[in-house]
């Protein structure tokens, strides 16, 4: 797995009446103050994750919650994001970070010789889906760069979610879906929704365009003001249907029968990820007169107020760290634990394993991720070895570390090994490490630690041994 960028909506309706969309460049911009609070749960909703962006002026992101995704594309996958953007993404303050009033502003930026930089962060988390039977509502409340007219030339920011396969694919666009919650170009005072799926170009979504919806923003303009964009993943009606609204007005829905089972099936059977980002350039501003030129202003931030993600029905997404020690004899430590057995876990996904024996591997894994495995039992006589089946199709000089920790996902690492490429992400090799003895029952967890953002291993199974 190792995904490449989706190509949000690139042709984007490019046939629409632009000019009756454009807010003129002399428009009076209303300003509305962010509200630094994510509201309370609903009735009969449950937060599985949420995040205000508190935090000093100039702050990181949370790195227990969100990613930095750097460069002009994923590790192996096309240039340019593989939608023509042309800036540079990076984890630089002046790019992405808190503004100590609880936002966190994402400011693309261009230098001297006329280089663009921006942000992007992504959630570690990619298991984002509702329960069989429930719903998902993923919600943010963000005010669009404050910047219109021939200023706003080649500005695309965006609110939307990837399928978790597509995590260390990178080519398996757009058929594992993609949720656009917002999108805008060139400062027009308009929001995109759109849903992917299927295969490229044409399918069942129409692709490279999407199913796709529209909104103005009203009575502030998206530039002017914050809005709430949000979409709602519904799987107790029938069909089952995304329902995309702004400000709490519902103006598009996908159903599961506007396309065959399997295409829908595919594209949302997994969980998704979350990703904030400002792209300058591509192709859907390229519908809409072009990228960026000599008369766009540098230096206007998409500023997000909060994020949020409400369950209805039975949570199934990671619990949070238990309490240590369960009961005894859940697992022996001697025999081959496959990775996908996991009982919690954030930014893993599984698939489908060529390795000897079949079955499902757990992938993915990169800096801050993490996998428990309840209730292993290691007997009276102390373990010292440590084995683990393993394969990486990492890009050149990525690489990191395969951590074992007891009880407590920070609690200090009893071994670990490094790994890099194996040769591509299923061919796989069993292995070693020394560990201190351990005797007695505990969880273990295996903890993913990188210099680099990017994905760098698939894991099978492990074991332990004396």
């Amino acid at each position: 797995m190792r995904v490449r960028p989706p190509q949000r909506g690139l042709l984007r309706r490019a046939a629409l009446a632009v000019a009756a969309l454009l807010l003129p460049a002399a428009a009076v911009i209303v300003a509305i103050p962010a509200d630094a609070s994510v509201p309370a749960d609903p009735a009969g909703w449950t937060s599985v994750f949420r995040d205000d962006f508190n935090g000093p002026a100039g702050s990181a992101v949370n790195g227990a919650d969100w990613q930095y995704t750097t460069g002009t594309s994923y590790p192996g996958g096309p240039a340019g994001f593989g939608t023509g953007e042309i800036e540079t993404m990076t984890a630089d303050p002046s790019n992405v970070s808190l503004d100590g009033a609880g936002n966190l502003r994402i400011t693309p930026r261009r230098d001297g010789a006329g280089n663009w930089t921006s942000g992007r962060v992504e959630t570690r988390r990619s298991d984002f889906q509702p329960a069989a039977g429930g719903k998902l509502r993923v919600e943010a409340r963000v005010q669009m760069p404050n910047v219109t007219g021939a200023a706003a030339k080649g500005y695309w920011p965006a609110f939307w979610m990837l399928g978790a396969p597509y995590r260390g694919n990178w080519w398996n666009w757009p058929g594992i879906g993609e949720i656009d919650i917002m999108e805008n170009v060139q400062g027009i005072n308009n929001e995109w929704a759109t849903m992917h799926c299927g295969t490229s170009p044409g399918g069942p979504c129409d692709e490279t365009t999407g199913i796709g919806g529209q909104r103005v923003c009203s009575p502030a303009t998206c530039q002017g003001g914050f809005h709430t964009y949000a979409a709602e993943w519904d799987r107790g009606t029938s069909p089952e249907e995304v329902r995309f609204s702004l400000d709490g007005v519902t103006f598009h829905t996908v159903r599961a029968d506007r396309m065959d089972t399997a295409t829908w099936n595919a594209a949302t059977g997994h969980g998704f990820f979350l990703i904030l980002n400002v792209a300058m350039g591509g192709a859907f501003p390229g519908a809409f007169g072009g990228g960026p030129d000599a008369g766009t202003e540098p230096g206007h931030p998409m500023t997000v107020d909060y994020v949020a993600v409400w369950q209805s029905g039975t949570v199934t997404t990671t619990p949070p760290t238990p309490t240590p020690t369960p009961p005894a004899g859940g697992r022996d430590a001697y025999a081959a634990i496959q990775a996908e057995s996991y009982d919690g876990q954030a930014g893993l996904t599984t698939e489908t394993t060529t390795d000897a024996g079949g079955g499902r591997d757990v992938g993915s894994a990169a800096h801050g991720d993490w996998a428990r495995y309840r209730g292993v039992d290691f007997g009276t006589s102390a373990a010292t070895q440590f084995r683990a089946r393993v394969a990486s199709g990492a890009a050149g000089g990525v690489s990191g570390l395969v951590e074992v920790r007891l009880d407590s996902r920070t609690n200090p690492p009893i071994g670990s090994f490094a790994v890099a490429d194996t040769g591509g992400w299923q061919s796989w090799r069993t292995v070693p490490a020394n560990i201190s003895g351990v005797t007695g029952t505990h969880d273990v967890y295996l903890t993913f630690t990188s210099g680099q953002p990017a994905d760098f291993v698939n894991v099978n199974w492990f074991e332990f041994g004396h």
